[in-house]
């Protein structure tokens, strides 16, 4: 199956429209609603207020158009969503195995900034790459469509290359003056999960995380924060602390995004200026993609919601990548990160596996 089934009639795009008639962006919800955006897409600075629109930025914060309107929309279900990727074949590709030495050269370096007192935190990401013989597109959708909550399949895809995932990490929705996010950091295998509730080390990188975005949000209404539970994701267990405001005051969605992003789970503890450039470096040394753990979101008619853009594929023709990132504090150990990496990159692996 081609991604051309859903292509716009033809047309030729006005003079401020990248000609992305090939293009399409999709964001499952909570709920088991899916809103899928076609080709070509407007750049807009602000979405539009009875509209819809994506809001698709890389990792670094500051895009001044990062809102991508689509010509068409649709609203399905998962179901009905997946259904369309039913006659796409298996994903095959030749993974390449990866060196560990450019990440202990980084970890390192990231310790020594921790000792010197520069972070208390920070997130590198390690990428395994791969090629394949066949179109991946059709592919990687329809096996992120097979998937749901606690799950969220996201994807961007755009004249050959795109990024396509299922996360769990919510990053925010917004609706009217109630704003959810959470807090979801420390990963373990499922079979350790009664030592991974009381490891000390796991519990401490959650809680970096989970105090700052209280702390970036308390000021902006009534705050609730539930207690620290373990989200169960099948092979692989995670810490999960929800957050919900009352707001004061209706907010936009970029200031509360340049509030939140990225949050400690993805980026630097504390975030300045000198703690993201290290980061971005790391990130650019060990080939990070540049969407990987940024804000993906949908606009729709006044409500927003955002992902983080992770637990993916991206890819460009018929090369392919898989990052994953982890946390790294004081207590960190090499071993223990290159394991958590690894299974990070085999659970989006997984995702590529036919029911």
């Amino acid at each position: 199956m081609e991604l051309a089934r859903w292509r716009s009639a033809p047309h030729r795009p006005a003079p401020h429209m990248e000609d992305t008639r090939d293009s399409m962006a999709w964001l499952a919800r909570r709920d088991g609603s899916v809103l899928v955006g076609h080709g070509p897409f407007r750049k807009a600075t602000t979405p539009p207020q009875d509209g819809v629109a994506f809001y698709v930025q890389d990792f670094t914060p500051g895009e001044h158009q990062a809102w991508q309107v689509p010509d068409r929309f649709e609203r399905l279900n998962l179901a009905e969503f997946a259904a369309r990727f039913t006659d796409a074949p298996r994903l095959v590709c030749d993974w390449r195995s990866l060196d560990a030495a450019p990440f202990s050269e980084v970890f390192q370096e990231i310790l020594s900034a921790i000792h010197g007192g520069v972070f208390e935190k920070t997130v590198p990401v390690v990428t395994e790459t791969g090629s394949t013989k066949q179109d991946p597109g059709p592919s990687i959708i329809a096996a992120m469509t097979r998937l749901a909550a606690p799950l969220q399949s996201y994807g961007w895809i755009h004249s050959g290359s795109g990024f396509a995932g299922a996360t769990p990490e919510l990053l925010v929705s917004l609706n009217g003056r109630k704003l959810e996010t959470m807090a979801l950091a420390g990963t373990a295998r499922c079979e350790d999960r009664d030592v991974f509730a009381v490891d000390e080390k796991e519990i401490r990188e959650h809680e970096y995380v989970a105090e700052t975005l209280v702390s970036k949000l308390l000021d902006l209404g009534e705050l609730v924060r539930q207690p620290r539970e373990i989200l169960d994701l099948g092979p692989i267990v995670h810490f999960l602390t929800r957050i919900q405001v009352d707001l004061q005051d209706p907010m936009p969605p970029e200031p509360l995004l340049r509030r939140l992003h990225p949050t400690p789970a993805l980026g630097p503890l504390p975030r300045t200026n000198k703690t993201m450039e290290c980061l971005l470096e790391w990130r650019n040394r060990l080939g990070c993609p540049s969407h990987f753990g940024s804000p993906f979101g949908l606009w729709d008619e006044g409500r927003f919601d955002a992902i983080v853009a992770i637990r993916g594929i991206w890819w460009e023709s018929s090369k392919l990548k898989i990052p994953a990132g982890c946390g790294i504090i004081e207590a960190s150990r090499l071993v223990n990160e290159w394991r958590e990496l690894r299974l990070k990159r085999e659970a989006v692996k997984r995702f590529l596996e036919r029911p």
